[in-house]
This record gives C-alpha cells, structure tokens and sequence, in this order.
C-alpha cells in the first residue's frame, strides 16, 4: 500500500512537471510576460481562526484587484511541501505611472551631457582593486525629473515592461500593501500587510530575487543581477574590489546602497589610521629596551630592592617591584610619547572622516537622484499602526484635512513609561558594572594569595601579574553580561517604541535608534570608562585604604601604571563583539536556511520555483540595517574615545570592516530574501551621532593621556624634579613611590607574615614619609602633577578642536563641480519641460481660445528667459 502511494505521488509529480513548462528560475506569471514584482504566503490551516482569516484575505485581495494590480495563485498542491499557498502580484503600466507620480519618483529624460570628471592619475595603480566597466556602471547616466503621467512623452520610454527598475515596481507594490484595506473588526477599519502578517493571515510578503545566486537565469529577459553581485562582490576573494554601488543601488535601493557606500568609505578612512596607529604601536616596541622606567623597575639592584605594600588586607604578602618587570615592558607598547602623539592624531583623523564623508554623500545624492528629496514621502505619511490606533481626529494644518492623533495625556503616560523603562535598563547596566568591580575586588586578593604561593605559576609569574589576571577574568565576565543584557533590551526598545506609538516612520527609527544607542553606549563603554577614569584613583594609603561598601578593598594600578588594563579590557570587549558580530550574521542565517532546505534538495528541480527558494530564505526585516549601523557605530566609539590606549584598535577595525562588508553583502545576496526597496539620502541620525562621539573622544583621550596613562607624571618628572643630567628618567620610579612604615599599619591591613622583618614597604603615590612633620599627607610634587595634568587636558582639547573647526570650515560638505552639475540638471530639466509645455501651447493656439493662450504662451517663454538668465 505504501508503494502504492510512491507511486501515485511519483506519478501526480510527473504531471505537474510536464505541465508546468516555466523555468523554477521563473520570475513571472504562468503567461510568461507579466513579471512578479511581490509575493504573498499562507498556511490554510483549519483551526478557530480560519474563517476569519480566510475572509480577510478574500477582502485583502479584492481591494488589491480594485487598485488596479493582478494576481496569480498558486494552489499548496503545486508548492514543495504541500501546505503553502503562493499569491504573485503583478503591477500593470497604468498602476506603476500612478503611484510613481505619488512617490514622486525621478525617471531619465535626456542622457547626461556633462562630460567626465578628469582621470585620476593614480588609476593605473588602483587598476587591480577597480571592477569592470559594466558591473560599475551598468546603465547610462541620465538627467532626471519626477515622473508626471500627463508628461510621459517627455521620458525616455523604451519598453514599459523595463521602464521601471524592478527595485522601483516593488516599492510602489509595497506602498499600496501597506495601505490596503481588509475589512472593518471592532468597529476599527483596518488596513495594511504587516497587521496581516502579525495576525497570521499571511505568512510572508516579499519580492523575489531575480535568479539564483550562483548561476545566471535562463530567461533571456531577466539581467541576472543576484548572480553579478553575489560573483563580483559577495565572495570574501573579491576583499580587495572596490564595490559596485550603483548595481547595489539598483537591486536594493538607495536606503541599502548608501549603508555600504558608508560602511565602504569609513573602512577607506580606517587604512590611514591603522598605518599611524601601527607605526605608533611599532615605535613602542622598538624603544621598550630604551624605556628607563622598565629598566629600573628590572634591575635587581633597584626594583629588586624596593618592597611593596602587600595587595589586599592580611592574606597578602610583602612583594618585590621587579616581579612586575614582564608587565612594565609591555605597557610601554602603549604609554609612550607616540601615545600623545597618536591621541591629538585621531581627533584631527575624525573630523576628516566626518567632513570627507559629507562631500561623498553629496556626489552620491546627486548621482543617485536624491538632490531635492527631503525624506520619502512614505517615509513622512502617518504610520499605519498610528493610524489604526489613534481613533480621534484633528484637523492638519497644513493639507487641511482630517488626520488621527493621539491626545497629549496619553502621549505624556506613554513617554513616562518609556523613559521609566528606559532608566531602569540603564541604571540595570550600572549595577552590573558594580557587580563586575566587586567580583574584581573579591578575587583579587585570591589571585594575589594563589600567584604568591603556587609553584607551578612561577614561570609566568612575572608576566600574569594579580591586576592582568583579575583584569583579564573582569574583562571576560564583563563581555558576557553585555551580550546577555543586550540581548533582552532589544526586545524591550522595540516594545516600548511600539508602545509610543510614533506618528511616522522616520519618528519611529529615530527614537528606537536613540533607546538603542543610549543602553548600548552605556553597556559597552561603562566598564572602559571605569579603568580609564576610576580605578586607582581612589585607593588611599596604607593604613588608611578605601573601601567599597565598608568591605571591598579598592583596586590598584599597576606600578606600571593602568593603561594596559584598560587595553586588555578594550581588546577582549571589542574584538569579542566582533567575532560575536559575525557568527550572528553569517554562521547562525545559514544553519537556518540549510535546515529549512534540507527537504527541498531531494525533489526535482522543478517543483523548487523561484518564489519557492525564496520563501525558505530569511527576512531582512525593517530593523536590519538599524542593526548593522549600530554595530559600526559602536566600533567607531572603540576606535575614538579610548584610541589612546590601544593604537591597535583602527587596525582591528580595519581587518573587521574588510570581512564585514563581504559577510554583510554575502548574507544579503544569499541568505536573506530581497530586501523592499526604499530611500535614503544620508545616514540618517547616525550622523549626529558621530559628530557627538567625534567632539566626546577628544576629551576622553585627554583625560586618558592626563590620568591614566604616566605620561605627564615622567615629564613632570623630567623637567622638574629629575637630578642626573646624563640620564634624566633615572630614579623616576624611586620618585614615584611613595615610604609606609610597616609598624604604621591598622591591624585589619598588616600582613598575617613578615618572614623577613621589613620595616617599610612602598606603595603608588605621591606622600610625604613617615618622618616628615606632614606625614602621609600629599607632597607638593602630587599638586604639581595635577595642575600639569589639567592644564595639559586645557590645552589639547583646545588645540584638537581649534583644528577640528578649522579643517571642518576649510572642506565645503559639497565639491565644487558636484554644484555645476547640480545647477546644469536643473537648468536643463526646466529648459526641457518649458518647451514641452510651449508645444503644447502652440498645438491649442491652433485649436482653442487664441486670446487667453498667446497670453500664456508670452508667459511661459518669459519663464523661460528667466530661467536662462538665473
């Protein structure tokens, strides 16, 4: 019987096969001549809802025909798995010209006639990073203006079928699903996809890609442009191309194509950064045998000689300095004057970034059409959750019609609860940070204890110090307390911004790109901030310690100083994230699409259709690109506002952007159904945000250089105190440490031992000794160094920003001849549409009105004069 079943299945195949004779690669409708611009998915599922739903999509359906567009439906018998229903849609001419006047889309009128910007005489030795002429540059360049339907004699209409990029007839389809309606329930007329899709009616709504990714369609009509960009731009071995923005523009549109075009030209930026940074780094380890600071600390005869005050209360022993000789080497790779150097360097290289990448922007909303777009139009129009919610109604000021609203009180109650919510998550984040500084100080003093008394660690005792291996263990601990709280505020932003009910859509990304940024800048940066500005600065003394809730005895920096904890903690949080960052975005869409695949591969070819593949493929929702340009942005933060502690940070970046631009395209082109096309003229309000995090990053590395590093505490040293004029920074670390005497300590602070009967230890400070009438108390050398400390933070931050504003109002945010060509389109486009309109008058001279027309006809090439002379 169950033969019999293979069989009769094998056979209802074989029928299906030999009648459907379209190409699984198919991208239209079973007449072979409308193209399928949007997808529709459902289950029919018999239970309690079904009735409901079924009537909502017969009502959804009808109002789709009513608007003018064609459908096609595929019956779950034709579908791979049996259970799925397809619904393809099709938007005739007379709908795209429609709602392309609606959208107020840009359509060629005369090819461009301005001629190419000079050769760059550096191209043949770009020549190997450079892409063919055809995948670059695809289509002509053309002067355009907004397609008007009374006008179409006017465009430059080929073929109707082509007319409209694919990307621009899936915009307008969508545009009209999101406003359709499908009934009234609850007395509420309700509308929209996406409340069908939360509801369950539809299960999925998307275009279709073109082709399969890794060959070319075999429909001569499609251009196979998945296939180009996944062979010229998504595989890792095309690392070193430049991008082809234009095709990407193209297929995805101009929201997509101007993230890579950012994300293209920071990684550009981030080469000169890395090279400085690693020159820097370089100098470093080329001078760390000259560094006098290590050599003394080293030397047997000195740092062997000068016994510390033990690490934590009791359990501690008594400890020699030149056991931290490793360590001290080591942070001379970052605290060293090309650190200074490196910092003032980087504050100057992001206002460059920032100023260069305006006048990208610029070149690129020209050649993209956005010069006269202010934000989308369906961008600006109310959401339709805002409206299905708001059920009271005012009159706009400016369109004079009727529109919903929602009240000031419940405005106020929403944003209450918001910024409650909000505030907790943050003030979450801080007690976590507590809660990471307690663990470090708990474990501390047994790092100490076990590092002191275990043999086994003698060998890599001088280089695993207790401050690294505690800082290392925070650092880790730290790492995985951020992705875990991450992890559920994402879901809580989202929810509270919903809540909200923002009126637009733009309204809508920009308070959940603030909620985001917010919680994520406090999570990431709290605990660099913590060892940059606080650990270590507020110890006390021997015999006077302070103390974390009466318990806790406070951190210490190293001898060396607390510069290289912070660049551990820099290194595992940021170079975590990305690796982190990775296998999210690569490794875990693919498992997902391999495991909803898995069936598919055992059918024919031809019972796999197009709409099919990508209906198994995984949504790159709304949020997607919110979540790429965070990820960016929070790396940028890394690489600025803690740069002077790790100049290694822009080459880690750097090596990070390279794959992140492949991941992200590989992803997109292979993994992810094809994104809605949508507009965009800029980065949006992440613009702002790195203009704020440009000017914070000046001052946080002052304060780095100032406070945590000892930079100013050697040169305070050198010029000021230092008494061997052969070899000025010798005695510097003597000078630094400051004389306790061991029978001065409380018995909640002496060692339980003191096997060889030291009588004084020493300790990082600057104090007067135990035999000074001002004992323990600071010496003048420590007002000294504060007052050079704050008024080096006075001058760089002066310095950096005089630079920035200088350099800044140098660089015009538009290039000179991106503004001719500008006012050529607009001279041309009016020139163009003048003399259409003059013919037009001319032809009803010939039939109508003779008087009213000439008076029209004057007016109309007075317009035109007028345009000339402007």
């Amino acid at each position: 019987q169950q033969s019999g079943r293979k069989y009769n299945l094998f056979l209802k195949r074989r029928l299906r096969i030999d009648k459907r004779h379209q190409s699984k690669d198919s991208i239209f409708f079973r007449d072979g001549v409308r193209r399928i611009d949007f997808v529709l998915s459902y289950v029919d599922d018999l239970n309690k809802e079904w009735e409901k739903k079924l009537e909502r999509r017969k009502e959804f359906e009808r109002n789709l025909q009513k608007a003018g567009l064609e459908l096609e439906t595929e019956d779950k018998k034709e579908s791979e798995d049996g259970k799925i229903f397809f619904v393809k849609i099709h938007a005739p001419w007379e709908v795209l010209i429609t709602y392309a006047e609606v959208l107020n889309i840009k359509v060629p009128i005369k090819e461009n006639d301005i001629p190419p910007m000079v050769e760059n005489p550096l191209d043949c030795v770009l020549f190997p990073f450079r892409l063919p002429e055809k995948v670059m540059h695809p289509e002509p360049d053309y002067f355009t203006a907004p397609f008007s339907k009374d006008k179409q004699e006017l465009y430059l209409i080929n073929d109707e079928n082509t007319f409209f990029s694919p990307s621009m007839r899936n915009r307008i389809v969508n545009y009209i699903l999101t406003r359709c309606p499908y009934g009234t329930e609850e007395g509420k007329k309700k509308f929209g996809i996406k409340r069908l899709l939360n509801n369950g009616t539809y299960t999925a709504a998307y275009p279709l890609h073109d082709c399969q990714y890794w060959k070319k369609a075999s429909d001569p009509n499609c251009d196979s442009e998945r296939y180009t960009l996944y062979m010229e731009w998504a595989r890792f071995l095309r690392f070193y191309k430049e991008q082809p923005l234009v095709l990407i523009r193209k297929y995805y549109g101009e929201k997509i194509g101007i993230y890579f075009a950012w994300l293209g030209f920071y990684t550009e930026m981030l080469f000169l950064a890395a090279v400085v940074g690693l020159i820097c780094f370089l100098y470093g380890l080329f001078t760390m045998d000259e560094n006098m600071s290590s050599k003394e600390i080293c030397d047997p005869a000195i740092g062997g000689e000068i016994i510390m005050c033990p690490l934590c209360d009791r359990d501690c022993e008594y400890w020699r300095l030149n056991t931290t000789c490793q360590s001290s080497q080591y942070s001379h790779l970052f605290d060293n004057v090309a650190t200074l150097f490196f910092a003032i360097f980087m504050g100057i290289w992001v206002t460059l970034f920032l100023e260069f990448w305006k006048r990208r922007q610029a070149r690129l909303k020209y050649e993209w059409d956005l010069v006269d777009f202010e934000e989308e139009q369906q961008q600006l129009q109310l959401r339709p959750e805002y409206e299905a919610k708001c059920t009271q109604k005012k009159k706009n000021p400016v369109t004079q019609e009727m529109e919903p609203y929602l009240p000031l009180t419940s405005q106020a109650v929403r944003f209450c609860i918001s910024g409650a919510t909000v505030l907790f998550w943050v003030s979450l984040i801080i007690a976590s940070m507590i809660a990471v500084i307690v663990y470090r100080l708990a474990v501390y003093a047994a790092f100490a204890t076990l590092m002191e008394n275990t043999q086994t660690l003698q060998p890599i005792s001088g280089l695993l110090t207790p401050q690294l291996a505690t800082s290392v263990t925070a650092s880790c601990l730290n790492f995985v307390i951020i992705m875990i709280l991450n992890f559920f505020y994402e879901r809580i932003a989202i929810w509270i911004t919903d809540m909200e009910i923002p009126r637009t859509h733009m309204e809508y990304e920009n308070r959940l790109t603030m909620k985001m940024f917010l919680f994520q800048f406090v999570n990431y940066y709290s605990s660099c901030f913590y060892v940059a500005f606080f650990k270590g600065k507020f110890v006390g003394y021997p015999g006077a310690y302070t103390y974390m809730f009466n318990r806790w005895r406070n951190e210490e920096c190293d001898p060396a100083g607390c510069l290289i904890e912070l660049t551990t903690q820099l290194t595992i949080v940021m170079a975590g994230k990305q690796i982190w960052g990775n296998i999210q975005e690569a490794i875990v869409p693919w498992i997902c699409n391999w495991w909803g695949r898995r069936k598919a591969r055992n059918n024919p070819e031809n019972l796999y259709s197009r709409w099919e593949q990508d209906h198994d493929l995984q949504t790159f929702g709304a949020l997607g690109l919110f979540y790429e340009y965070l990820e960016m942005v929070i790396q940028f933060g890394f690489i600025t506002l803690f740069v002077a502690s790790f100049p290694l940070a822009p080459l880690l970046a750097l090596m990070n952007n390279i794959l992140e631009i492949r991941v992200d395209s590989w992803k997109l082109t292979t993994q992810y159904r094809r994104p809605v096309a949508a507009k965009a003229h800029s980065i949006g309000v992440w613009q702002e945000i790195l203009n704020g995090m440009a000017s914070l990053s000046v001052v946080t590395n002052a304060f780095i250089v100032a406070f945590t590093s000892d930079m100013i505490p050697r040169l305070v040293y050198y010029y000021a105190y230092s008494e061997n004029e052969d070899s000025p920074m010798s005695g510097y670390i003597n000078n630094s440490l400051s004389v306790f005497l061991i029978s001065d300590f409380p018995e909640r602070n002496e060692p339980k031992e003191n096997p060889e009967n030291f009588v004084v230890c020493r300790y990082r400070d600057y104090r007067y000794p135990p035999d000074h009438e001002r004992k323990y108390l600071h010496s003048m050398q420590f007002w000294h160094i504060l007052a050079a400390k704050l008024a080096f933070i006075i001058i760089m931050e002066h310095v950096v920003f005089i630079v920035k504003f200088f350099v800044a109002w140098m660089i015009p945010d538009v290039p000179a001849d991106v503004k001719a060509k500008i006012k050529r389109e607009k001279y041309l486009t009016q020139k163009i549409l003048h003399e259409y309109e003059l013919e037009k008058l001319k032809e009803r001279l010939c039939q109508g009105d003779k008087q009213a027309t000439e008076k029209e006809f004057i007016a109309t090439e007075g317009r035109m004069e007028l345009s000339r002379a402007m």
